[in-house]
């Protein structure tokens, strides 16, 4: 379906060689041999520091036309500064990530605890200052910021409000944009991410979730979804079997 599209976050992994990429992959080919099964990514490494522009003409080429990626926002934007006197950050950020052109899915604006009700107002200026043209997702680790008035916000400038496993966070289905956008995490104390292989069985949640997202594409037109190494140990395995159950249900 393609409106549905299922990734992981990220790709650089040499622990998926020999259990997702074939068996000698060199780490320069990774993203190709990805980018032959699935037709997504969430880009995790732009939370850390700003790519090279060479870098992301290189992802481009390396895609196929129809491929997608999310990408998070720097962390000094959403942590450090949270969103107050960023301008300069800013604009070399969508500067660059903007080289990807028709292959830019959600731009993620990933908040921490720290980032609580008393600042929605900061949102609320810096929301319309993105171009107006591309979708915007947020994720925040607040309980209390998730009310209301941040509804309100979001809705106003058709921004998504990350659907999330987070056990911190109350579950909501609230669809505040004309697209959802959802984050497996998992739980790092239980998973280590790095054997190339399932730790934990998560089918029965993928069943689950497969019918959360027919349910949501009644409420809006598109659905994007990335899966952590610490949700399963083995993010591949979770994007076939959900695309398989979705399938299944459609």
């Amino acid at each position: 379906m393609d409106n549905i599209n299922i990734g992981t976050m990220g790709w650089s992994y040499n622990f998926w060689v020999g259990n997702f990429y074939p068996e000698r992959t060199k780490s320069n080919e990774y993203l190709t041999e990805y980018a032959r099964q699935f037709g997504t990514v969430e880009i995790d490494n732009t939370f850390y520091r700003i790519p090279s522009k060479t870098s992301l003409e290189k992802w481009f080429k390396q895609t196929p036309p129809s491929f997608l990626f999310s990408a998070k926002f720097p962390q000094i934007i959403t942590h450090r500064k949270m969103l107050k006197d960023c301008d300069s950050e800013l604009q070399l950020f969508l500067d660059r990530i903007f080289t990807l052109q028709s292959k830019l899915g959600p731009l993620l604006l990933q908040f921490p605890p720290a980032f609580g009700p008393e600042k929605i107002f900061r949102l609320k200026d810096f929301l319309p200052t993105l171009p107006s043209n591309h979708k915007y997702a947020i994720e925040v680790r607040n309980r209390k910021i998730v009310n209301d008035k941040l509804y309100s916000v979001l809705i106003e400038n058709n921004v998504a409000l990350t659907l999330s496993t987070n056990p911190f966070l109350p579950e909501t289905e609230r669809i505040t944009a004309d697209f959802a956008y959802i984050r497996w995490e998992g739980d790092r104390n239980k998973v280590n991410g790095t054997f190339g292989k399932l730790e934990i069985d998560r089918t029965d949640d993928i069943k689950c979730w497969a019918n959360k997202i027919m349910r949501l594409l009644n409420k809006t037109t598109q659905v994007f979804g990335y899966f952590s190494k610490y949700y399963s140990g083995h993010p591949p395995t979770d994007v076939r079997t959900l695309l398989k159950l979705i399938g299944e249900i459609g």
